[in-house]
């Protein structure tokens, strides 16, 4: 007899605090109707399906039932594991905002904000709080601009389907990250080549090594980058630098 997987209800309630999937699911479950559940989510049919996939694969367990055909057209509904899991979202909602609350009655000056950011966990260690500023759709890419506070902007291409889940409008408060093998830093005199952000910094530290010389840097507000010059760069700790990151390479999150 095949052994029923075990659900990872942890790794799926990772997504419902930032974006529509869980709500998605909710719907689904109230209106028997993944269409309806993305008319009521403001999302497209395929981003629907994809963020009952994206859900799937995270608790390892099936969500969602579809039927096909019958008089209605056929339908879908939840798994005692789909249901399950909104039981634990719900429950999770209330213990952040109770957290949240007991923050602000303290008088601590943006800890709800800290509560939301540190919740992600990710092996991206350029993690950047930011502000959604523009929103440009070509096609199935949309390019979000970000602010980061003080600092210089950047930007993000990421899928029509992700920006829809997301629910990303202008003035939502936001996160950048990337992962230091995506950031390419160099001296701030080398001529700037090809496309991309490119943000100027001051070398904070330098750890140097045979694939590469890692490189911490300050951004003008405060802000620390990671990222990597060349074996051998010659870079020092105060040196004006410049770090280049292809836009795609730029993941959009969302505090809780």
């Amino acid at each position: 007899m095949r052994r029923m997987a075990s659900p990872r209800f942890g790794d799926a309630l990772g997504h419902g605090m930032s974006d529509k999937r869980i709500d998605i699911l909710r719907g689904i479950g109230r209106t028997g109707s993944i269409s309806q559940a993305a008319r009521e989510a403001s999302v497209s049919y395929k981003a629907a399906w994809q963020a009952v996939a994206t859900l799937t694969n995270l608790a390892g367990v099936p969500l969602v039932e579809r039927a096909v055909g019958g008089a209605g057209g056929g339908g879908a509904s939840l798994t005692a594991h789909g249901r399950q899991l909104l039981e634990l979202a719900d429950a999770l909602a209330l213990a952040r905002r109770d957290v949240q609350s007991r923050g602000g009655a303290a008088g601590a000056a943006g800890a709800g904000t800290a509560v939301a950011r540190l919740a992600i966990r990710t092996s991206m260690r350029n993690q950047l709080p930011a502000t959604v500023q523009a929103i440009e759709s070509t096609g199935r890419i949309v390019r979000v601009q970000l602010s980061l506070g003080d600092a210089q902007p950047i930007a993000a291409r990421i899928t029509q389907e992700s920006a829809e889940l997301l629910g990303l409008a202008e003035g939502m408060a936001a996160i950048a990250l990337c992962k230091a093998t995506a950031v390419r830093i160099e001296r701030a005199s080398a001529p700037r080549r090809g496309r991309g952000n490119q943000l100027a910094g001051v070398v904070q530290g330098v750890a140097r090594g045979e694939d590469g010389d890692e490189i911490a840097m300050a951004l003008e507000g405060g802000l620390q980058l990671v990222g990597f010059a060349p074996g051998g760069s010659g870079l020092r700790a105060r040196q004006r630098v410049l770090a280049t990151v292809d836009e795609a390479a730029v993941v959009v999150a969302l505090p809780g």
